[in-house]
């Protein structure tokens, strides 16, 4: 018969019953005779007890690092892992796809939008208009913060709300001018350039922003085929309610898995460069004078700072280093200015790549807002129908978006070979981008306003309005990558100084479409567009062969090793 609990054991071993069955086991124990069973008992129930506050206090840990307007960073964000990466790249690629995918989920619901609130054609081309517009001075304001504050997660989350609460807004209004002001609201966004300079090294950037294109691109393809068949079974309301439930999911889907990856450029630059410094001191084995040496610098930075460090993100200096020292050459912080970001306008070679790529993404954008109206005047489409012609433009700018950084990567790599292993800047714009800019865009923007013009078959202007949108890929993916790359530490904000341009031409472009299309057709605005899209061809051309100098009288030399 068992003993009962509490007795101490004579031997080593201590007998467990099996309730199971009336079979006694005896089960050896790892420890001390002389301590008696209850006490093992004791101890085994407070770490039952511990379990659950341990998992709280961990729960709270996270919590609290999610919630942290400046959460601490003690790691090198380009020494991610994989892994990790990939998730980055994941969540920049879902957030980048919402502008696009809300500025075209309701244009098949463009015709009974237009009845309902009794609006007039230019009146409905301004919703569309002035997203685009705010759109662009959205991130100017986002880019002055995250560089002031040197954050970027808060800056994600904050825009995401304001979407949320701006697409609920559009889907209950009854007037077409509060409609107008919601829209300008929700346009305001964020760029993910920021977080790519921040995680991959030069080298890696045209794959990783190809992903994020993907994203871009991927809210246009999906936008409008989802709209039609929600307009025509719930009416166009339900499209601006769907966009407030999908930012909530972003919302979420951000907040658990997108760190903060805002790069001290210049203080993980010294901690790498002392690292090396140490690692060459010890192969060489230098003698006891460099050791000496070695000890003082490391006294002196004691002397400087032995508190704050990286980790301590939080701290009034967000100039430090790694290791617990100040770094004393850090550059000082300067005030909030969000004209910051659009003074990068005044150096040639950021507003020619600017201009080069605005006049390729209007051409797409004016397309977008022009075929609802056109496909219903001249094909009598439905709104389901108008969704699913926009599936050409969608495959084009995927299968475009793949291919550019796949290239762009390649070639950047061959280039910096053939020197030596270094490499320009303006090596980024590579052979892809000039039959795209030069021949693809111009001939499918032709294709597409002349196939409507004669009344051919619709498939003729969906597989033209594809062709300009893989055509536009590769101009955009290669002027995007080499403004990041020609001012590096600054690329959330040289992408929204880009984005103004950018932006301020699709708004303009659009705008003046449906009077020219009135006036002309749709044909001639096709040969407008074609020739624009040339001449913003020959901005590019410049900068590839004057772009070295360009930079250097403004002061951002190459900045390859």
């Amino acid at each position: 018969m068992a003993k009962p609990l509490g007795v101490p054991a004579t031997t080593s071993e201590a007998t467990i019953t099996d309730t199971s069955s009336s079979a006694h086991v005896a089960v050896p124990i790892s420890r001390d005779e002389s301590t008696p069973p209850s006490t093992l008992l004791s101890s085994s129930r407070e770490k039952c007890n511990d379990r659950p506050i341990r998992l709280g206090r961990r729960l709270m840990t996270l919590l609290r690092s999610r919630i942290a307007f400046r959460p601490p960073l003690t790691q090198d964000p380009r020494t991610f892992s994989k892994g990790q990466k990939r998730w980055i790249i994941a969540c920049l690629a879902l957030g980048s796809s919402l502008n696009g995918f809300c500025s075209t989920i309701y244009f098949p619901g463009i015709p009974d939008l237009t009845t309902e609130l009794a609006a007039s054609n230019i009146t409905v081309t301004l919703t569309t208009s002035l997203f685009i517009l705010f759109g662009g001075f959205g991130p100017i304001m986002w880019a002055s913060m995250s560089d002031y504050y040197h954050i970027r997660r808060f800056l994600y989350l904050a825009s995401l709300l304001i979407f949320t609460a701006a697409s609920a807004g559009c889907a209950l209004v009854n007037n077409i001018y509060l409609l107008i002001v919601l829209r300008c609201i929700q346009s305001v966004g964020t760029s993910g350039a920021g977080t790519v300079s921040d995680c991959w090294e030069t080298t890696e950037r045209g794959a990783a922003f190809s992903v994020l294109f993907v994203g871009q691109f991927f809210g246009p393809l999906v936008g409008p085929i989802l709209g039609g068949g929600m307009t025509t079974g719930l009416g166009w309301r339900s499209t601006f309610w769907f966009c407030s439930g999908y930012g909530v999911f972003l919302f979420c889907f951000l907040f658990v898995f997108l760190p903060e990856t805002y790069r001290l450029d210049h203080a993980w630059a010294i901690k790498e460069k002392e690292e090396k410094t140490e690692v060459t001191q010890d192969e060489e084995g230098q003698g006891q004078e460099q050791e000496q040496e070695h000890e003082q610098e490391q006294q002196h930075g004691r002397h400087s700072s032995n508190a704050s460090t990286i980790a301590t993100h939080n701290s009034s200096s967000p100039h430090l280093s790694t290791d617990g020292r100040s770094i004393n050459n850090a550059p000082q912080r300067t005030r909030l200015n969000p004209l910051q970001s659009v003074a990068l306008l005044r150096h040639a070679f950021v507003i020619l790549i600017a201009l080069g790529t605005g006049i390729c993404f209007g051409t797409m954008f004016t397309i977008e807002t022009t075929i609802p109206n056109l496909y219903e005047t001249y094909y009598s489409f439905e709104s389901w129908q108008i969704g699913l012609s926009f599936v050409g433009a969608g495959i084009g700018n995927l299968i475009g978006s793949y291919v550019s950084g796949r290239v762009s990567d390649h070639l950047l790599k061959r280039a910096r070979k053939q020197r030596g292993g270094t490499a320009k800047t303006e090596d980024r714009l590579t052979i892809n981008a000039w039959p795209g800019g030069f021949f693809l865009v111009p001939l499918g923007v032709l294709l597409w306003g002349w196939s409507i013009e004669a009344v051919l078959s619709v498939f003729v202007s969906i597989v033209g309005f594809g062709v300009v949108c893989f055509g536009m890929s590769q101009v955009y993916a290669a002027g995007s990558a080499y403004l990041v790359d020609a001012i590096p530490g600054r690329g959330a904000s040289v992408t929204a100084a880009s984005n103004v341009v950018r932006m301020t031409l699709a708004c303009v472009l659009s705008l003046i479409a449906e009077p020219v299309v009135h006036s002309i057709g749709s044909g001639y605005l096709a040969v407008i567009l074609a020739g624009l899209n040339v001449t913003g061809m020959c901005f590019f051309v410049a900068v590839k062969f004057k772009g070295q100098r360009l930079r250097e009288i403004a002061g951002h030399g190459d900045n390859y090793e």
